[in-house]
């Protein structure tokens, strides 16, 4: 039977060629097609990331150059911490003889980030391997397996004890250490023949993205070009080799999965709380009886406890009921829906409006809907998540482009001159607080012939002299073509909505899943919004009031040492770990500030930061004694 040797490597960032992820097998010519579907996936739906370059290799193999090796013993090492696992390690080197574990051990930070393994003298601490920034590969090698499906998940351990086999079984190699490059992934091994697979439970923290292998080789240099042959040519395949450590065949239970995953979170101080607040959002708010300033809202103008938006949404209860009954085209449809899409079109000053239910369901639906197969989205690397979810969720090619980065844009923009397209940023950013450089935009989006859309969701009430958004604040007339944005934040209310050509809202009536699909809005919400739009036309100086609380906090800030910046109602205050932002959190809310620590996967791991959000309702005495309190405890947790 003729075998085919199958590799795929992943990458992301392709001027940074970022490794995601990398898979080999062997395997018949009829399991091809399905492990090939399978290892796609795992490229496109990793935990580091959608990865976009994507490499495969397919290679006949003749049979009889097939060395089948059995499976090294397996046995484990429970241990609670990195220094303990790496004792394990040290002990294992020393009963092969080899004294010198620390000095191995210290050899690893140089592996980090190679795509290889290193090759290194075990006696002399040399390394061997022919490329040192690269590592030597050890390829060519899979289970043996009775005929199965495929599968996109990755078996972190069956992988290792092939590959370990592989490794050890080479000419003059004595032992290999790995540890993963993984961050949900801790766990590690050190191997040899002599004691087989011994796995350590734990050889870094959690949520670490540092690892690597070392080859320890013992001989003389006449013996490395036989080595590295073996490693990098030889096919093996490897019989016995159990699914877990345990040699048991059963998968990981739905409940297992569930669980260990929020171990991981709570490990790396990742796990999300709730916060029960048992008043209506204002600039003070109760929360467990005791009285809280609230700094981590989105009511950017303090409207949600307005008296006219209050009695709209009951006059609205009552006229209307509770409930709008059915979606949009078949009986949801009230004249609230459609005044308040005329009011919107005319604030935006577009055709045409159309309402979602939620500002992610919006995108969403807008997203997934123009992404026609053939069309680019151009897409900000730090855009929300729900412009990130309906890209994905569309058949248009997604091409990320550096955060505000102009040059990047065009240059991706150029590449992709032949296709349609569509350039997709966040107004507002709704972490950073910093604004798109919509000119710029609007400008290539004119030179290379695509659509421009932008998510107002924390631009609108927030920018621009009578808080009209984006266009607003950079005196354009020009408009995007697409402008999404919410009802729930400074509108103080709950939906989406997007404005635009009376085309676009037609063709978004027809073909937007989470449009057609959804039951419409509750006859209060639109009744709430329609006023709460009303109020922002009547008094724009609650915008004023916004845009100048920002001022003064963030000078207030400045008198205390601590650096902020920002133009809209979202202050950003980097601290960096996870850990430091959940403390100096909680210690705020001890002093009676409400204030949300913002981490991992929301930011980038490492960019834990503070989320300031700041009202119009906030007083200038508040958010100076606010700005000292929190500088203080930032100073303090450092």
């Amino acid at each position: 039977m003729a075998l085919y040797s199958l590799k795929m490597r992943a990458e992301k960032n392709a001027g940074k060629r970022e490794h995601v992820s990398g898979a080999e097998k062997i395997l018949s010519e009829e399991e091809l097609p399905e492990h090939l579907a399978a290892l796609l996936s795992r490229a496109l739906h990793h935990a580091k990331g959608k990865a976009d370059f994507v490499n495969f290799k397919v290679e006949a193999i003749a049979p009889e150059a097939v060395e089948h090796l059995p499976a090294l013993p397996v046995s484990t090492v429970e241990v609670e911490t990195p220094a303990e696992g790496r004792r394990v390690i040290i002990d294992a080197l020393e009963n092969l003889g080899l004294k010198n574990g620390e000095a191995i051990l210290a050899k690893f930070s140089e592996t980090y980030g190679m795509r290889g393994a290193m090759l290194l003298d075990a006696d002399t601490l040399e390394r061997l391997e022919p490329d040192a920034e690269r590592g030597l590969r050890a390829t060519y090698m899979d289970a043996e397996r009775a005929a199965k499906g495929a599968s996109d998940c990755k078996n972190h351990f069956a992988e290792a004890v092939v590959l370990a086999t592989k490794v050890v079984h080479a000419p003059h190699i004595v032992a290999e250490i790995c540890v993963s490059d993984d961050p949900d992934y801790v766990t590690g091994y050190v191997a040899a023949q002599s004691f087989g697979y011994r796995r350590i439970t734990k050889l870094k923290e959690a949520g670490s993205p540092d690892g690597g292998r070392i080859f320890l080789y013992r001989g003389s240099r006449d013996g490395v070009a036989d080595t590295i042959r073996y490693l990098e040519k030889q096919c093996v395949l490897v019989r016995g080799v159990p699914d877990s450590p345990a040699g048991n065949v059963r998968p990981q239970g739905m409940e297992e999965m569930l669980a260990e995953e929020l171990a991981a979170k709570k490990a790396r101080h990742l796990c999300r709380e709730m916060h029960e607040i048992d008043s209506a959002q204002a600039a003070h708010v109760t929360v467990g009886g005791a009285e809280k300033l609230l700094l981590a809202s989105n009511n950017y103008l303090g409207l949600v406890d307005h008296p006219r938006l209050k009695r709209a949404a009951q006059e609205a209860v009552e006229r209307y009921g509770c409930g709008s009954g059915g979606s949009r085209l078949t009986t949801g449809t009230l004249p609230l829906h459609t005044k308040l899409e005329e009011e919107l079109a005319a604030f935006k000053g577009t055709e045409a409006a159309l309402l979602f239910d939620t500002g992610y369901m919006a995108n969403v639906g807008i997203l997934s809907a123009l992404g026609q197969k053939g069309a680019v989205f151009f897409s900000d690397e730090l855009n929300h998540a729900s412009i990130i979810d309906g890209c994905r969720l569309s058949r248009a090619k997604t091409v990320v482009y550096r955060h505000s980065d102009m040059q990047d844009l065009e240059e991706k923009l150029a590449a992709h001159a032949q296709c349609p397209g569509v350039i997709v940023s966040d107004a507002v950013f709704s972490m950073d607080g910093d604004i798109a450089n919509l000119p710029r935009i609007l400008e290539l989006a004119r030179k290379y012939h695509v659509w421009s859309m932008v998510d107002e969701a924390h631009s609108t009430g927030v920018i621009g002299a009578t808080g009209r958004g984006i266009c607003e604040h950079f005196y354009l007339r020009e408009k995007p073509d697409v402008l999404m944005g919410t009802l729930s934040k400074a509108l103080a209310s709950e939906g989406g909505y997007v404005c635009g050509s009376r085309l676009l809202i037609d063709y978004l009536k027809n073909t937007s899943r989470s449009f057609i699909f959804s039951t419409s809005q509750s006859p209060a919400n639109l009744a709430a919004a329609s006023a709460a739009l009303q109020l922002l036309q009547e008094e724009p100086e609650r915008v004023a009031r916004l845009q100048e609380n920002v001022r003064v906090f963030c000078a207030a800030l400045a008198e205390h040492g601590v650096e902020a910046r920002s133009e809209t109602a979202i202050v950003p205050l980097i601290v960096g770990e996870e850990s430091l932002a959940v403390k100096i959190a909680k210690d705020l809310e001890r002093q009676g500030i409400l204030v949300s620590a913002i981490r991992h996967p929301t930011v980038a791991k490492g960019a834990a930061r503070l989320r300031v959000a700041l009202a119009a309702t906030h007083t200038e005495e508040e958010l100076k004694s606010a700005a000292a309190r929190i500088a203080s405890c930032m100073r303090g947790a450092c």
